[in-house]
């Protein structure tokens, strides 16, 4: 999921403060000292404090979860099917980006640069000439939805201007019903653009990194109030929402820290 630029604008100055909350540049013991002056990279670029975020986003770590994520899904979907009434039509719907796409060689690319890739002031060049891959077991999942007659809506954030490269990225990797009806790009509310697949289907299945990808009841609450809305929803993760990894962006990055009140000690 990209953030929408609303979103991003705010985030973008967000994060970085926060990542640099856990920089070891802001402790005074001579070891964090070593480590700041051998690296010179916390004081130069603040924003390489995103690079733990893309290792993990780019590892197998991550890998794992996002096969375990689709093989998920596709549980829930073969469930649905046997439990399909006659006539019943079916859909799924899902995000794109770092749900469907990986997009983080964008964002290493931008780091290494020292560029806030928070600002997106790049993304629309990735839309229209990068190279995303799938996530791995994304291809898997769509075979079979596409396979049993389960439409496919693929809701996403990218700008609607290049919704002629998306659907041309979307098709070289493969992925079935990718049209002008089924690919729904910013603009509209994602609510309203999933209220489009709930029109003519009863839609089983929401994927999704970011937690406004499942409801709208999510939309600009602080972290606390999600962490709220998550509790009360719990019935739904894992069984019609399923969450994919992201540690490279989102909502969440406004989570303040909570730390350990104990002072720090070294031996």
């Amino acid at each position: 999921m990209r953030l929408s630029p609303l979103s991003s604008a705010v985030l973008s100055g967000v994060a970085v403060g926060s990542f640099l909350l856990m920089s070891p540049a802001v402790s005074s013991t001579p070891i964090a000292a070593t480590t700041a002056s051998s690296t010179t990279t916390t004081d130069d670029c603040p924003v390489r404090e995103y690079a733990m975020g893309i290792r993990y986003q780019q590892s197998a770590h991550a890998a794992a979860a996002q096969l375990q994520s689709w093989s998920l899904a596709e549980s829930r979907l073969r469930d649905a099917l046997r439990n399909r009434r006659s006539g019943e039509k079916l859909a799924v719907v899902s995000d794109l980006d770092e749900t469907v796409l990986d997009n983080s060689p964008l964002l290493a690319r931008d780091l290494q640069a020292c560029h806030t890739y928070t600002t997106w002031d790049t993304w629309s060049d990735w839309e229209v000439n990068g190279h995303p891959t799938l996530t791995p077991g994304a291809a898997g999942f769509f075979r079979y939805a596409d396979a049993h007659h389960v439409a496919i809506y693929y809701i996403s954030d990218r700008f609607q201007e290049n919704k002629a490269s998306t659907l041309a990225t979307l098709r070289d990797l493969g992925l079935p019903q990718v049209n002008d009806d089924q690919v729904l790009l910013y603009g509209p509310t994602k609510e309203q653009r999933r209220q489009v697949a709930e029109a003519d289907h009863d839609v089983v299945l929401l994927l999704g990194d970011s937690l406004p990808d499942f409801s709208a009841v999510f939309d600009g609450k602080t972290p606390d109030q999600q962490a709220t809305l998550v509790a009360q929803n719990a019935a739904h993760f894992g069984r019609d929402w399923i969450m994919f990894p992201n540690a490279t962006y989102g909502s969440w990055k406004k989570s303040p820290l909570k730390a350990w009140d104990e002072p720090l000690t070294l031996p």
